[in-house]
């Protein structure tokens, strides 16, 4: 039987990996192009990145050229996450110890000399970041018996992560935007009984309040009911589908990633408070699903955020250039509600925000999307009922 043989600095860079890995919940980054150092990543931890580099730094042209290594890779990273500032716990292991090695704006050096000692990390960087590192390392492992610790608690780990992503992307039944539209398209039919063929083209506005359109003076009149029945009407058959083809994207979407009853709640509130800006701003007979559907962009942008090294490049080439789009159209065609629009993408994004994203979102981001929802709801309301 052969045995296997590991160096020191071998077994300092598997403990480390296994407690970032297991202990701090970072995960690997495959980034082409390096050797002999492995990239770890944790959008909520103390340091975005964790670099650990066995390479030798023997001066200080080394040192520098290591610095340019690490600022072109997170530059990807920033592009790739759709992040603005990445830091970086730059871990060195085989350092000359008469080099001065000073941090940088967002790297911040970490030197581990005793590799061939019983591995005991005092680096202060280390340590302030995470205090609990030398407990929870596999001090007492070695050789074989490391590898298989090791091996055995990140597939563990992973696994549970990859449970969590399947129960988070994989498809599911899709029930109340399919509600939701045949609810539309039903209002619409009675509209067309009401005012005949000639509502296909367009909805006489008399019709529209009568079956529930938004408009400010009949708010303040106490019809309140509006804000909600306003959903569910449109203009016309093209406002129509229009609408229910992006309710369709974009509520399978959010159905799926964020849940059907956070949905739900989203889509309303969204909706609701894209009425309240409409008729605090706007002032005039507003009808049409487009406020809680913008909501529903504002939810994925937020959703999105926390997935973002998943769905960076979705977020920078495809949602948000729709919002940037939609709203410039808003603005450059009249008869848009862009009033509403922006109303439904702010509570959107702030109903989600205080609902959460499961295994993602902290109880302070959920208190504090909570208090921004209702100081939002509240200044529209105090322009519509008490200005």
């Amino acid at each position: 039987m052969s045995t296997i043989l590991m160096d020191k600095k071998e077994e300092t860079i598997m403990k480390l990996v296994h407690y970032f890995i297991t202990e701090e919940n970072y995960n690997p980054i495959v980034v082409n192009g390096v050797k002999d150092e492995i990239w770890l990543e944790n959008s909520e931890g103390p340091y975005r990145i964790v670099r650990i580099n066995s390479n030798n730094i023997f001066n200080e042209e080394q040192l520098n050229y290591d610095y340019f290594k690490i600022n072109s890779i997170v530059k990807q990273i920033k592009k790739k996450t759709f992040s603005f500032r990445v830091n970086t716990l730059n871990i060195l292991l085989n350092v000359n110890e008469d080099l001065k090695v000073e941090g940088t704006k967002n790297i911040q050096p970490a030197i581990i000399t005793n590799v061939d000692d019983s591995l005991n990390v005092t680096d202060p960087s280390i340590l302030e970041a995470f205090p609990n590192i030398n407990e929870k390392l596999l001090a007492d492992r070695s050789g074989v018996e490391l590898i298989i610790n090791v091996t055995k608690d990140i597939n563990e780990k992973t696994e549970k992560e990859n449970k969590k992503f399947e129960k988070t992307f994989k498809p599911k039944k899709i029930v109340f935007t399919n509600i939701l539209i045949v609810l539309c398209i039903a209002m619409f039919a009675i509209t067309c009984v009401i005012d005949g063929p000639k509502a296909l083209i367009d909805v006489q506005t008399l019709t529209a309040l009568k079956l529930g359109a938004n408009y400010v003076e009949l708010l303040r009149a106490g019809e309140v009911w509006r804000l909600f029945t306003y959903m569910f009407l449109h203009a016309g058959i093209i406002h129509l589908l229009i609408n229910m083809y992006s309710l369709f994207i974009l509520g399978t979407q959010t159905e799926t990633f964020i849940g059907k009853w956070k949905f739900l709640v989203i889509y309303f509130v969204s909706g609701i408070c894209g009425g309240l800006m409409s008729a605090a701003l706007g002032g005039s007979v507003s009808v049409g699903a487009s406020g809680a559907i913008f909501g529903l962009t504002g939810a994925l942008l937020y959703f999105g955020y926390y997935y973002r090294n998943y769905l960076g490049a979705a977020l920078r080439n495809q949602i948000i250039p729709v919002i940037v789009i939609n709203l410039m159209i808003g603005f450059m065609i009249s008869g848009i509600d862009n009033f509403c629009h922006i109303g439904g993408l702010a509570g959107g994004f702030l109903t989600t925000m205080a609902l959460g994203v499961s295994d993602k979102s902290k109880t302070s981001e959920r208190i504090n999307g909570t208090i921004c929802l209702l100081a939002f709801i509240g200044f529209f309301v105090y322009l519509i009922f008490f200005r």
